[in-house]
């Protein structure tokens, strides 16, 4: 094999090889945890929708998307004219179950506005003990599995001031939010998995969900925020594959090119 075949074989390789390794670190961040798999799809519009609901329902009173917009949210949901939505439309939906912040005139903010919250950050470091962190970037950062075994692992804790914390953030300082639908979970410090050590979790006090609504709401949530992370997977995966096809033509002819120079030489 010629060193220009090697050289490229390794430019072609390395990245990929990066990437890899990279994304595989980034997640599996559980601290010892073994994670559950979060198995989201951004092309299930239905529950991206879903998703957006229950977020701006139960977790945007305190947690920002400071990254994002209403409108673009809305588009990328489905919420659009290729789906039969005018812009009319949208604005209604948005402000009838997505949009509950208002501005200092005390009227709702636009469709256009970024998807801030009303709460203080003071008045939450106060309450909770540090201040209430923007969930813009948490997909990328933790990974949707973190994000989903997160979800599903609030244990009752009477050691703790809000009596709750979790399996994947030890000592966490926010309460359970969604306990009343999940129920309430106690955790087992003699039972676990024998293989990987993870914690066994028991539903001591039913929800008013069953477990497979809460685990399919949860998996909504999460299929949101790792959306809104990165907006442009929507649309990356298909230009990777351009790239790639393009970079393997691009050494068909560069290939060529090198043995047409090198023959009279060789």
């Amino acid at each position: 094999m010629s060193n220009s075949i090697r050289k490229w074989i390794f430019v072609l390789t390395v990245p990929v090889l990066v990437v890899g390794i990279l994304g595989m670190m980034g997640g599996g961040a559980g601290h010892g945890v073994t994670l559950q798999s979060a198995n989201v799809n951004f092309d299930d519009k239905a529950s991206l929708q879903r998703g957006a609901k229950y977020y701006q329902n139960y977790c945007s009173g305190c947690h920002s998307l400071r990254f994002s917009r209403f409108n673009r949210v809305a588009k990328d949901i489905g919420l659009n004219a290729e789906n039969g939505f005018s812009d009319d439309d949208v604005t209604t939906l948005l402000n009838e179950n997505l949009i509950f912040i208002r501005g200092e005139d005390g009227k709702k903010v636009k469709v256009g506005s970024l998807m801030k919250t009303a709460y203080n950050p003071k008045a939450a470091a106060e309450a909770f003990g540090a201040s209430v962190p923007d969930l813009s970037l948490v997909g990328r950062s933790r990974g949707a599995d973190w994000i989903y075994s997160y979800l599903n692992g609030f244990y009752l804790d009477p050691s703790r001031p809000t009596g709750m914390n979790n399996t994947v953030f030890k000592d966490v300082g926010m309460p359970h939010v969604l306990g009343n639908l999940q129920g309430w979970q106690t955790l087992d410090h003699n039972k676990g998995d024998e293989h990987h050590g993870a914690p066994k979790l028991s539903l001591s006090k039913p929800g008013s969900m069953t477990g497979a609504e809460y685990d399919k709401l949860t998996r909504d949530i999460t299929n949101f925020l790792a959306y809104v992370s990165e907006p442009a997977q929507l649309s990356r995966k298909m230009y990777g594959i351009f790239t790639l096809l393009f970079l393997m033509v691009l050494f068909g002819f560069a290939y060529a090119l090198s043995k047409e120079y090198w023959k009279d030489i060789h």
